[in-house]
């Protein structure tokens, strides 16, 4: 079967195939929130989805390469060669989009394990940490927030991994968010109720017990850079790819 044209459709191939060969992959980033939450599929909270993101299993690497390279996608070698044991791209050339697979650990602006997390829920990784892996980003962009808007909208906060329950977890950004809750085009319940959600979770953040770590970084606040940057990744497909030169790594 071709790649599919859809990162939504294809997304699910990918995981339903991997489920058959017994292959742990979840989801995350933008195309888990429309599986997940039903207001990213409509009105101004939609979007466009350039690439696929799962989190993997190092223990799997070899296996995840096999699957991918049997769904008809091009490995890059070098760069999975050299980071392979943490982090995996494919590319699917037709339709110029790209596959990130993390392996255990999650590592942009803050590093985040989910080695004993991936198998809370079935097809993505838990609500909790995927908020997490969006309210982490420093330099937060409109996307990410209409993916964490949408998930306020459709999940309320609880203490556990329930089905459906965004668990009370490690959060930033909450400030920001509403500050433009008015730039998502919302109803002004769907605001009230997004309001009062982000609130319930600054406040179980609050009462949480607090590392030393952390009281220093609220005392020192941003003046001092405790988290890192990402790179600039490459283009989302190398244009060398397909035409006999190796590409570099990212």
């Amino acid at each position: 079967m071709p790649i599919l044209e859809s990162p939504t459709d294809e997304a699910k191939r990918i995981i339903e195939v991997a489920q058959q060969k017994k292959i742990i992959l979840r989801l995350f980033g933008g195309v888990s929130f429309y599986f997940r939450c039903p207001s990213a599929k409509h009105r101004s909270l939609q979007r466009n989805y350039v690439d696929v993101d799962f989190m993997g299993h190092a223990k799997q690497s070899k296996e995840i390469k096999q699957l991918f390279e049997e769904l008809g996608y091009v490995p890059r070698d070098r760069f999975n060669a050299m980071q392979g044991y943490r982090r995996l791209i494919f590319n699917d050339i037709e339709h110029q989009r790209r596959v990130d697979i993390f392996l255990d650990v999650f590592e942009m602006c803050h590093k985040f394990s989910f080695k004993d997390r991936l198998e809370i829920d079935q097809f993505t990784i838990s609500l909790a940490d995927m908020l997490a892996t969006k309210l982490q980003i420093v330099e937060i962009n409109q996307k990410d927030l209409k993916d964490v808007v949408s998930m306020f909208v459709d999940h309320d906060i609880g203490t556990s991994d329930a089905p459906e329950m965004i668990n009370g977890t490690f959060t930033m950004n909450l400030d920001r968010l509403l500050g433009m809750l008015n730039d998502f085009g919302l109803e002004d319940g769907e605001k009230r109720l997004v309001s009062d959600r982000v609130t319930k979770l600054k406040k179980m953040i609050e009462d949480a017990p607090k590392s030393f770590r952390w009281k220093m970084r609220a005392r020192v606040g941003e003046k001092v850079q405790w988290y890192e940057l990402p790179e600039a990744d490459k283009e989302v497909v190398d244009s060398r790819i397909g035409s006999g030169m190796e590409p570099p790594a990212p």
